[in-house]
């Protein structure tokens, strides 16, 4: 096996494990946000709104799972649906007061369990590791 073909292995399992923990530890970095929630809600934030077609289109999902998360983020009062004003037609989602609270709250205990699992790191390994997956998600988003 060449280097190459062995990083890859490494980056492979890593990023595995990286998820999975992710899904392990978001229920207690914030009980009341799933990290499908909150991905959610962040991406709403990001894009001061969209569409739930967006949403799908975006997380590569079916319509129906993300009409079900939609569901329930809005039952729980933290989204909610406003008519398009170019378009009555469409509703739009948009974060309600509440999403707007949890998602920051969520965010902090996100910022300080990282700044906790980094302490020891060097700043220029921070800046490094940092561009590294800012690279991997742009190269990501354009070859799905």
């Amino acid at each position: 096996m060449s280097g190459a073909e062995e990083a890859l292995d490494t980056i492979q399992h890593e990023l595995t494990a990286f998820a999975r923990r992710a899904r392990a530890t978001a229920a207690r970095m914030h009980p009341e946000l799933s990290l499908v929630s909150y991905t959610i809600l962040a991406h709403l934030e990001d894009q001061q709104g969209c569409r739930a077609t967006d949403l799908a289109a975006y997380y590569l999902l079916d319509k129906s799972t993300v009409s079900r998360q939609v569901a329930a983020l809005e039952q729980a009062g933290l989204l909610e649906r406003r008519r398009d004003p170019a378009d009555h037609r469409v509703h739009v989602l948009h974060l309600a007061p509440r999403g707007v609270e949890l998602l920051a709250s969520a965010r902090t205990r996100r910022r300080d369990t990282f700044q906790e699992r980094l302490a020891d790191w060097a700043p220029e390994d921070l800046a490094r590791f940092a561009a590294y997956l800012v690279r991997y998600n742009e190269s990501a988003a354009t070859h799905p």
